[in-house]
């Protein structure tokens, strides 16, 4: 239960931390220049400044990433760990075979030919 309002929290943050991003101005005048300082804006826009725009923008990029930040992390911790047991890999996986006996190892064939110790291994 946690868990879930964690994760719905940690998407509500990052949409509007993409939103928060988009709105700063980059190379150019972006788009807080044309929302608060843009001319002519009706309805007190323009009262507040390009400059407060971009600072309140920035500030809340800041808060943002931070909330998101600590929330991911926190998450980890909601997790509920007693009901898995395995990973999805090690469910689809074939079972073990427990039925063999690995204690003594298999009679195997020398991978060398015997070779003859009291012969000269150079002909004359």
């Amino acid at each position: 239960m946690l868990y879930t309002l964690t994760i719905i929290l940690i998407t509500i943050i990052a949409f509007l931390m993409v939103i928060v991003v988009l709105l700063q101005s980059g190379q150019g005048q972006g788009l807080s220049g044309g929302i608060a300082g843009g001319g002519g804006m009706v309805g007190g826009a323009n009262m507040m400044g390009a400059r407060r725009t971009a600072d309140f923008l920035s500030k809340a990029t800041t808060v943002l990433a931070t909330l998101f930040l600590t929330l991911c992390v926190l998450a980890n911790f909601f997790i509920d760990r007693e009901a898995v047991t395995q990973s999805t890999i090690q469910d689809r996986a074939m079972p073990i075979q427990t039925e063999q006996d690995f204690g003594a190892p298999a009679e195997t064939p020398p991978a060398l030919p015997p070779q003859d110790q009291g012969s000269d291994p150079l002909p004359e």
